[in-house]
């Protein structure tokens, strides 16, 4: 898939496999389940990201999946490269400033509360700052766009606590920086368990 945008969303993605997702979630609801919901929310990134107007990259954790929901139409396929989170998403936005995209966010695909209007409203702001965040509400951060690669904000950072936005704030505290409205991404059972659109996956789960 050629170059056809100066602007590249990349979609950090686990292979959906069971007993190897959503695992803080499956604690409560089991494997099955757990696996279940992590295909809806796939089945939800791909409708909120195949139709927008710029470059888009999947980045597979474990192994690229020819024959998949992500249509290579829409989606180029690649392999996520590094010993942690933060190498690997480094890697993913050093490629795509090597291949000359001036504007890149980075997203994760387990968001239901993430729209088409919000991936808008982020690369918008890059036209104006130099870096763009989107909080969650568990204090991570559930998008992080930037115009200029800063190695910083991927280092010594705890992955996946409830530090990560705090931490990555600090790094820009001298930039020219945008945050977004803060969204809810989905890890624990009480992140879905009142949200209309997972009853049919929790119906057997007792409150």
């Amino acid at each position: 898939m050629k170059k056809n945008s100066e602007n590249l969303l990349l979609i950090f993605t686990r292979n959906p496999e069971l007993g190897k997702c959503k695992t803080r979630l499956a604690a409560t609801v089991g494997d099955k389940t757990a696996l279940d919901i992590y295909n809806f929310l796939l089945d939800h990134t791909v409708k909120v990201t195949k139709d927008l107007p710029l470059d888009k990259k999947v980045y597979y954790s474990e192994e690229i999946w020819d024959k998949d929901i992500w249509n290579p139409t829409y989606f180029k396929k690649e392999l996520q490269q590094g010993i942690d989170l933060g190498e690997r998403m480094h890697n993913a936005f050093k490629t795509g400033f090597k291949q000359g995209y001036k504007k890149i966010c980075i997203i994760g695909s387990d968001m239901f509360d993430i729209s088409q209007d919000d991936l808008s409203k982020a690369f918008e702001s890059l036209g104006k700052h130099e870096y763009v965040v989107g909080p969650a509400e568990d204090g991570g951060y559930y998008l992080l766009g930037m115009t200029v690669l800063n190695k910083t904000l991927f280092q010594d950072k705890a992955w996946g606590t409830g530090n990560v936005l705090k931490d990555t704030l600090s790094d820009l505290k001298d930039k020219s920086y945008q945050l977004l409205d803060q969204r809810n991404d989905v890890d624990l059972y009480e992140d879905i368990q009142d949200i209309a659109a997972f009853q049919p996956f929790l119906k057997s789960i007792k409150k």
